[in-house]
């Protein structure tokens, strides 16, 4: 068995891969800054029969991901696998930003995703071995979309990472992509569709009915969806695959 580390692991797309990744076979290591949320699906991870742990933490905080890190080796006796999937999304126009608006969404969404490199990276060279680091991107990561546009920056930002970090670990035989989600049925999408809604004058629930409407498959995302793919990355079946960011949005977004 594998060891993963999955950031933002107690709930939606965080819970949904663990969940996929525990009856894969891997053992699991779950971070989030919510202790309760991460315990809850730890005990559903030990139900399907694979081993967990938990370690709260602040994904912008460099030390903290070292130390996550550094725990999942030494509770499940192993590391193999980080997936960066911590991320907090953003509804502004772009003249409503704010420098502290910047620096909070920033220092989750792309700070957090470097560290978790960072560390995973240095704990794979240490123990002499290959690895995995998957991070989270999205649509936004190809599209910047209309009041989303600092969030839209920071997903572009995660390409740029794992393009990047993909070509400098190439040689230590560590692989690097990316997930890209569209429209997903989790609170994350709740919350925009209010913020929307704010904004627009447009009724609750309207702005997510247009998105889905816009998917060629006729249905919004699930948290599901997004964890088989992020499967196929964690598993040897993607072992020649490296620096990639990859659509899995239903048909919404084309490149």
């Amino acid at each position: 068995m594998s060891v993963v580390l999955v950031t933002g692991g107690g709930r939606g797309i965080g819970r949904g891969i663990a969940l996929r990744l525990a009856r894969d076979g891997h053992d699991i290591a779950l971070v989030d800054v919510n202790a309760e949320g991460i315990e809850s699906v730890a005990a559903e991870v030990r139900e399907i029969g694979a081993k967990a742990t938990t370690f709260v933490t602040d994904v912008g905080d460099r030390d903290q991901v070292f130390a996550a890190v550094d725990h999942a080796h030494e509770a499940l006796g192993g590391f193999d696998v980080i997936i960066n999937n911590a991320g907090i999304a953003q509804v502004a126009p772009i003249d409503d930003v704010r420098p502290a608006d910047v620096a909070k969404i920033w220092s989750v969404n792309v700070d957090g995703v470097l560290w978790g490199i960072q560390a995973a990276a240095a704990k794979f060279q240490a123990l002499g071995q290959s690895g995995k680091i998957i991070n989270a991107s999205s649509i936004a990561g190809h599209d910047g979309f209309a009041l989303l546009g600092v969030y839209s920056a920071t997903k572009f930002a995660v390409r740029a990472l794992t393009q990047a970090a993909a070509k400098e670990y190439a040689a230590h035989g560590i692989t690097v992509n990316a997930y890209c989600p569209g429209v997903v049925g989790t609170d994350m999408w709740v919350d925009i569709d209010k913020r929307f809604a704010e904004l627009t004058g447009a009724a609750e629930g309207e702005t997510y009915d247009k998105y889905v409407g816009g998917i060629a498959l006729g249905r919004a995302q699930t948290p599901e969806d997004v964890a088989a793919f992020v499967s196929y990355l964690a598993g040897p079946d993607s072992d020649y695959m490296t620096g990639q960011a990859v659509l899995i949005d239903g048909g919404l977004v084309y490149r």
